[in-house]
């Protein structure tokens, strides 16, 4: 689990789509701080996966930087 707390543009000259998966996201509150938490699951044929296989907790300040690339990289 990783709580991401620092974001960084860096170019790289290799690049690929990677597979799909499938993911679900829960909110919840730590000592009065609001949280955003993905869960990302393998995709099999029968359906995603019991366990996540990677979650990652976003807080407010860092969710506010997020919008900020989303807005600038895909012109919303």
């Amino acid at each position: 689990m990783t709580k991401v707390s620092k974001i960084e543009k860096i170019e790289k000259t290799k690049n690929s789509v990677h597979p799909d998966v499938g993911c679900t996201y829960c909110v919840f509150q730590d000592s009065g701080e609001k949280y955003l938490q993905i869960d990302t699951y393998k995709i099999g044929d029968i359906g995603m996966a019991e366990q996540s296989t990677q979650k990652i907790q976003f807080d407010k300040e860092f969710a506010v930087k997020l919008i900020e690339i989303l807005k600038s990289e895909f012109n919303l």
